[in-house]
């Protein structure tokens, strides 16, 4: 079979700190084109990552025109994700969009129908799912140890860890802060451990406290990788935490809460589940809540196993499953993991949240 050739369109963070180092590690796959609007980023990564006759590209449609081109990667602020992946559906090709899938449900559904029109594949980027403790946790659930799942907490918590480069904390570019970078991740975990994705209603409130409150240095202030350097306060345009508790339609509940600015001095774990037979979180490792020989006991499930990114930190990069599992499915050889069905009902879940606290009422789900 031929190899399978990619194009990217977005050259910026995640494109360099996941998807290149991540691609790059898979066989029989090609990385053909390049497209920022920042050209020189374009240019870099063909460089460094593409093959010698690799096209560099400042707009997105240039690049959709190219018909060799199998499947592209839409790695661009939030609020574009819908108009360039709906464009690069219609253009013939397949498509793995960065997370969250899109700014609003609406939009989300149209990438969906362009997904149905055109027959091609959608997937989106939730590479939480593909860690090691996540997987666990999944396989705990599936076999049968929490029993009826009616509880859970989907946390995403920053002490202090605003991101201070691209355009997090841009409203117009990514639609909010937290809520849909972070919190996003932690919700699509829960629900596909929970294999729950019928909401019934939410209530939530989101704030803009400390984003703008904190000056330079105070407080212990630092971006997300733990540099002093602040953000603008001044420019700070999105919640910097949000909360939200959803009622699912079985009667299951989950709190979700999200932040990278609370004055929180301990992290709650990304994830907790609490069933009729035991419950599980994932804050130090795959922690298992049971009854052992009449006794309540706490088992830890395997050995934790480090979250990482291809790009992040030092070393060599362990194999990426995320990118594995695309390649396969381009390649007929196997099945998407995270479908646009599940991506969707994240994404109509968290502009609930967004909605509530605008409105001060609950959103019903239809």
């Amino acid at each position: 079979m031929a190899n399978v050739r990619i194009g990217f369109i977005g050259c910026g963070g995640i494109a360099n700190q996941k998807h290149f180092p991540g691609m790059i590690q898979q066989k029989g796959v090609e990385l053909v084109a390049f497209c920022d609007i920042v050209t020189e980023k374009a240019q870099e990564a063909a460089k460094k990552y593409g093959t010698p006759d690799a096209k560099v590209y400042s707009d997105y449609r240039e690049l959709l025109a190219d018909k060799t081109i199998d499947a592209v990667h839409v790695l661009t602020p939030n609020v574009s994700h819908c108009e360039i992946s709906v464009a690069s559906l219609e253009a013939g090709k397949h498509v793995l969009c960065e997370k969250p899938m899109a700014i609003n449900p609406e939009e989300a559904q149209k990438m969906l129908d362009a997904r149905d029109r055109t027959g091609k594949m959608l997937t989106i980027g939730y590479q939480y799912r593909h860690f090691h403790d996540n997987v666990i946790a999944k396989k705990v659930v599936e076999d049968g140890w929490l029993g009826d799942i009616y509880y859970a907490e989907a946390s995403y918590i920053r002490r202090r860890g605003v991101p201070t480069w691209g355009v997090f904390t841009d409203k117009s570019k990514q639609g909010g802060g937290p809520l849909i970078d972070i919190g996003t991740h932690a919700l699509d975990l829960t629900l596909w451990m929970m294999n729950n994705y019928e909401p019934d209603y939410v209530v939530g409130a989101s704030y803009e406290k400390l984003g703008r409150l904190l000056g330079p240095g105070e407080q212990g202030q630092s971006d997300w990788r733990g540099r002093k350097d602040s953000w603008n306060n001044t420019t700070f345009e999105v919640e910097d935490s949000a909360f939200g508790f959803v009622r699912m339609k079985n009667g299951a509940t989950i709190n979700l809460k999200a932040s990278w600015a609370l004055n929180m001095a301990t992290d709650p774990g990304m994830v907790l589940l609490c069933g009729t037979k035991g419950g599980l979180d994932t804050k130090d490792g795959v922690r298992l809540n049971h009854v052992v020989a009449g006794e309540s006991s706490i088992t830890t499930v395997g050995q934790k196993v480090p979250m990482f990114i291809p790009g992040f930190g030092g070393g060599e990069a362990p194999p990426s499953r995320e990118h594995e599992i695309w390649v396969a499915a381009l390649k007929g050889e196997g099945e998407l993991f995270v479908l646009p069905e599940q991506a969707i009902v994240v994404t109509k879940i968290l502009d609930a949240i967004y909605q509530s606290s605008r409105t001060g009422k609950p959103v019903y789900f239809k």
